[in-house]
Order: C-alpha cells, then structure tokens, then sequence
C-alpha cells in the first residue's frame, strides 16, 4: 500500500512520518500494493487530528480521530478502518463483489462474523414532493430530525439535507 501523508498547521517529522508508516502498514495484508491511502494530519488549538481515506472503486474507506496527542490519534485511525475493512469483507462475501482493491489472502477468508452482518430492520415509504432546499431544511428541523430527504423544484432530482456542528446545514445532490 502507499501511503501519501500531508499535514496541516503542522510540520510533519520523520517521528511522526515513521509512526504513521509503520502503523499503517499493519493494513497492507489487507490491500494490493497499488492501493494508495490519503493520510491527513493537522493540529487545532489542542486537537491533534488524523484523517485517512483509501479510495476504492466505488467506495471510500475513511477514518478521522482526533485526540490531545497525534500519536494516540494515529492508533485510533488505524483501529478503526481495520474494523471498517472486517465489516466490509463480509458484505464483500455475503454478495460476491469483485474485491480487486483487497489481497487475495483478505478476500477468500470466510467473513460470516453475524455482529459485523448488515441488517436492514425497517423500511420506511414516504411521499416526497418538490421543495427548495430552505424549505426542506424547515421541514427537518418541525421533524426533528437530523436529515431530510426531499426532491429538489429547481432540478427535479432527490436531495438530502442534514444538520452539521455549529447549527449549519449541508446538502447533498446526485452526481452522474
């Protein structure tokens, strides 16, 4: 796997570099060597901040932990994708997609771990009208929810509106 680092606010030393590496390279059992990894590091007032994400055909694998010391947030990221990476092999098994990104080792084990299976409790049907994406955005907040789903009056396509930090709103849109 390579393992492209970047740092933000941040002078990235070799220390750091090697932790991340080495850290890292315990996930390479689990990709090609091709595969690359986007590893974002950066510093806020006292929040040490790591962000990985491995693209994939059709996925992304993305982790972000932050605590008050960059190498105990660089253990942490890297915990959290190799469960990530479990959950993801069963659902790779159960429906027998093409695992091209994964070593041939990852791909063949038996991934019939039922705590990590997927499991789809309720289905919900609505009626979704046209409304502009402030509306929708209203609509949530009567809801109490923190997401909408809402097709758009200006591109007669489905939208979803969903709360973020800071009582700010996002919206996300179809890309074809």
């Amino acid at each position: 796997m390579k393992i492209n680092i970047t740092g933000r606010n941040i002078e990235l030393t070799d220390g750091l570099k090697a932790a991340v590496e080495e850290r890292l390279s315990k996930l390479d059992k689990y990709f090609h060597r091709d595969t690359e990894a986007n590893v974002t590091m950066s510093v806020e007032k006292e929040r040490q901040k790591v962000e990985v994400t491995v693209p994939m055909k059709g996925h992304i694998i993305r982790a972000e932990q932050v605590s008050n010391d960059m190498y105990v947030s660089i253990d942490l990221v890297e915990e959290v994708i190799e469960r990530q990476l479990k959950k993801y092999r069963s659902k790779l098994v159960t429906k027998k997609q093409t695992a091209g990104f994964f070593s041939d080792d990852f791909a063949d084990i038996d991934g019939t771990d039922d705590e990590d299976e997927i499991k789809i409790i309720k289905t919900k049907r609505f009626g979704i009208k046209p409304m502009y994406p402030e509306d929708a955005c209203v609509q949530m907040e009567l809801l109490g929810h923190d997401f909408f789903v809402f097709m758009n009056a200006e591109t007669d396509e489905v939208n979803v509106v969903y709360k973020r930090k800071g009582n700010t709103y996002g919206l996300i849109e179809p890309e074809f």
